[in-house]
């Protein structure tokens, strides 16, 4: 570029510069609203579309007594199940007959007590034939026991 095109380039954007700095501050000081005004609907008129649209309209004194009409079924329900539970409470026992082979230790057989439900663990089971000194002391054989016996009368019925 020469210098003479140059001079005549920066000439031309500072010529569209000002010319638009000058429409900016010249021109009028508040722009038209191109916005259309909109007209708040009334409430009648509001309720009308509403339900032309499917939905319930209900006022507060309505909606309250909707409202406890449904709690009030709610603790009939819970009435129910708690009458329910009461009648399920009953305890269940477990029966079984349980086999002692030679060979069998005590962690055994507390083993096979806690996977029939008769007692809650197994290791406590063993822990108190060694507290007994009984764990030499097994029977062989087949044995019916229950989950309503003590830990001491299981241990007397399988141990010698």
């Amino acid at each position: 570029m020469t210098y003479h095109s140059m001079r005549s380039f920066a000439l031309g954007l500072l010529v569209a510069a000002s010319m638009c700095g000058a429409v900016y501050y010249f021109g009028p000081s508040e722009a038209d609203s191109a916005q259309a005004v909109e007209k708040k609907p009334s409430i009648d008129e509001m309720k009308n579309t509403l339900v032309s649209e499917g939905y319930v309209i209900h006022s507060e004194k309505e909606w309250r007594e909707q409202e406890e009409a449904a709690k009030a079924v709610k603790d009939s329900e819970k009435e129910k199940v708690e009458e329910k539970e009461v009648k399920v409470k009953e305890k269940i026992i477990y029966r079984t007959m349980i086999t002692v082979s030679p060979g069998m230790t005590s962690i055994d057989v507390g083993k096979a007590l806690e996977k029939a439900n008769i007692i809650d663990s197994g290791m406590k089971f063993f822990n108190e034939v060694e507290k007994k000194g009984l764990s030499k002391d097994l029977r062989p054989g087949t044995f019916e026991v229950e989950s309503e016996m003590t830990m001491n009368e299981i241990i007397s019925i399988i141990f010698k």
